[in-house]
């Protein structure tokens, strides 16, 4: 090891303790991953030669050797998503090659296969999580080309690495286009309907980017598609014209230019399809399925479709109450796709008196993570405590908590939250990952378990000036959908890292512990203990939370829609679909918006190109999953309905029931059997029904 290297905090990782994100520079990222791919190949033949078929050679062995490069990788993908640069970026696309090569040689290892094979077959006591873990290890090789040989092997390899390179262009162009496109308005008419709240984030805004003084009130104004600033100005400003050329670029964005991912899309569709049919799949979706808990995608298509045939009538409903809405207010032409979150702002505004402006200043972030937190000790009998300086962050606006057990103050696990836009740098949308999984093999010296450490990451709208962070109701459960994946991470009871946590869960059962939180936004003591004026304390009055509640189905039918087209969308150029001249992957998507959007989308929108989560993340063939776990969230909340939610030893009674189920088991068990563990019986979609207000 050469001097420098002893400087390189890549290289002093503690499988036990969370990396240190001061000190990770871009440089460190070339030399730290390239010598620890070094060793583990040079390791590998020896691995594979002394390779038994136990749980201690198979898998706890192993745990320990490849665990430094999976944390240092980690920590370096987690920094590409928050704290992006161009420096970065290079760094990590120079090593992705080899670190997708060897991970894919790894998966192909036939003396490991033979031993998991020889372990899950050779009658060895084995507890229910270890035969889920195996069995999950087996499908994974054999989902890695395992079976492969010669030019067919040859040419998965080369597919794995090309999709790992798409995958990182396309969601680094859809950074950069989001951080090319502004608007910078110097009238005050250009801002007129924005709440304060969207003018004083623009002139911040403005003055961070240029350098150049501006004030709320007299500009200028800086407008980009980032959520906390793009979304205000659709439904707020009144000039339509402005609203319109905000719309194009939003939906255009990575469509064109150094940006463009079209041929990206082209390119990963095609090769998805080839690798499944390497493998001996009709197409990629049903590759995909292999891992989820839905059988086909015929089921999952009768889900959906049962779904939108209770949304689609109230959809159109929703839209000619815009529409006659609109034109008594003298709005004569028909309304258009910048118009409609207009409109239904007014709409909502009219019919329910409540605007995200009046509730607001009732939601800072101090507040509302304290009410998280107590509801979190409340049902699940465990503290969350504030331990800012007790790692490192990667920004200065990330926190670092704690969370012990609330009767003997054990501790059960840690997590960083990063809560705010941070456009120039870090990937829109909002996120939870593992930083450290719980593990009896990876624990520390003298320590008999591993603790978890999760990330959440949120994209809420910034402090501005000496005013804390103001959140939307929108913003709100977000942050509770978040942490509801982080509970499942932390609040794991299973010590092999495989099963433990989010680990080993099916796909499309991860989202059920998140939508599950977002319930408790609308219970009116867990709502009371998370509100509160940012300045005066004050709580929110009763009048706004009847109005928030009985605003909550409204434009549910939309809503609903809006996610089953992005699902039958995904489906649809999964299975099966080869993109040609005579049919592009946007004709695809217009197809399906024939059935699944009452205002249809413009002939030049190109969503697809910034649609990340399937082309960038892990959805593909899977964003369905959301309805789908949604189904199971809004049946395990009827769980709580059902036992009282005005019984406080109760609600407690379900809330560790859920715990010791749903949070607890991971992934050792199949996720049904989790839920009916927990529900007593199989889920059901009325209570979903019932909650979005479509039983009608």
């Amino acid at each position: 090891m050469t001097p420098s290297d002893t400087d390189n905090p890549l290289l002093r990782l503690r499988v036990h303790e969370p990396p240190p994100f001061d000190a990770i520079r871009p440089e460190h990222v070339e030399p730290a991953i390239r010598e620890l791919l070094a060793d583990l190949e040079a390791a590998l033949p020896e691995i594979e030669a002394d390779v038994e078929p136990t749980w201690e050679s198979l898998v706890e062995d192993n745990a320990r050797r490849f665990e430094p490069l999976h944390l240092a990788w980690g920590a370096v993908g987690h920094l590409t998503g928050v704290r992006n640069s161009p420096e970065l970026r290079a760094a990590h696309e120079t090593v992705q090659p080899a670190v997708v090569q060897f991970f894919t040689r790894v998966g192909q290892s036939k003396p490991m296969y033979e031993a998991a094979v020889a372990l899950r077959d050779g009658g060895r006591e084995l507890d229910e999580g270890q035969r889920r873990v195996l069995d999950a290890a087996i499908l994974g090789a054999e989902l890695s080309g395992v079976a492969l040989e010669g030019a067919a092997k040859e040419r998965f390899n080369q597919i794995q690495s090309e999709l790992a390179e798409l995958a990182t262009k396309f969601s680094n162009n859809v950074l950069d286009a989001t951080k090319a496109w502004e608007l910078i308005l110097t009238d005050p008419t250009e801002v007129d309907g924005l709440p304060s709240s969207a003018r004083d984030l623009a002139s911040q805004s403005f003055r961070e980017a240029k350098e150049q003084e501006s004030t709320p009130e007299n500009g200028p104004w800086r407008i980009t598609l980032d959520g906390p600033s793009f979304v205000p100005f659709l439904q707020h400003a009144t000039r339509r014209d402005l609203r319109e050329q905000v719309y194009r670029a939003y939906v255009s964005r990575a469509s064109e230019g150094g940006t463009d991912n079209t041929g990206a899309i082209d390119q990963i569709l095609r090769l998805r399809d080839e690798k499944a049919k390497l493998l001996g799949f009709a197409h990629y979706a049903e590759l995909s399925l292999a891992r989820k808990m839905a059988g086909s995608v015929d089921e999952i298509r009768t889900l959906l479709e049962e779904l939108r045939s209770k949304a689609w009538p109230a959809a159109v409903t929703d839209h000619e109450e815009l529409q006659a809405f609109a034109k008594e207010r003298g709005f004569t032409e028909e309304i258009r796709q910048w118009d409609a979150g207009f409109w239904a702002e007014r709409l909502r505004e009219h019919r329910y008196a409540i605007t995200d402006e009046q509730l607001r200043p009732y939601f800072p972030l101090p507040k509302v993570l304290n009410g998280l937190f107590e509801l979190a000790e409340r049902l699940f009998d465990v503290k969350v405590l504030a331990a800012d300086g007790e790692a490192p962050v990667w920004h200065k606006d990330v926190r670092f908590f704690r969370i012990v057990d609330a009767p003997t103050s054990a501790p059960r696990a840690a997590f960083y939250l990063d809560p705010y836009s941070r456009p120039a740098e870090k990937r829109g949308g909002a996120w939870m990952d593992d930083c450290l999984g719980r593990s009896k093999t990876l624990a520390g010296p003298g320590e008999s378990i591993r603790l978890p450490i999760a990330y959440l990451v949120c994209n809420g709208t910034p402090p501005v000036g000496e005013r804390p962070s103001l959140m939307t109701f929108r913003e709100v459960e977000t942050l509770f959908h978040e942490f509801g994946h982080g509970l499942q991470h932390m609040l794991t009871t299973v010590d092999t890292e495989g099963a433990a946590g989010i680990n080993n869960v099916e796909w499309d059962a991860v989202e059920l512990p998140s939508q599950f939180m977002e319930n408790w936004c609308y219970h009116e003591p867990t709502l009371r203990g998370f509100s509160g004026h940012w300045d005066t304390d004050e709580p929110l009055p009763q009048e706004l939370f009847d109005k928030l509640l009985a605003a909550r189905t409204y434009r549910a039918g939309s809503d609903t829609l809006r996610q089953l087209y992005f699902g039958f969308t995904d489906l649809a150029l999964h299975d099966g679909y080869l993109p040609s001249a005579e049919r592009t992957p946007f004709d695809v998507q217009h197809e399906v918006a024939a059935k699944c959007t009452v205002l249809k989308p413009l002939p030049e929108d190109r969503f697809l190109c910034s649609f990340s989560h399937i082309f960038a993340g892990g959805y593909a063939a899977g964003y369905y999953s959301y309805k789908w776990a949604e189904v199971l969230s809004a049946d395990a909340f009827g769980a709580f309905e059902e036992a009282g939610l005005d019984d406080e030893a109760a609600v407690q009674a379900t809330g560790h029931r859920f715990r010791d189920t749903v949070l607890a088991l991971g992934g050792s068990r199949h996720p049904m059997q989790v839920f009916e563990a927990f529900r007593g019986r199989g889920p059901s979609v009325e209570a979903l029904l019932r909650h979005a207000g479509l039983t009608g």
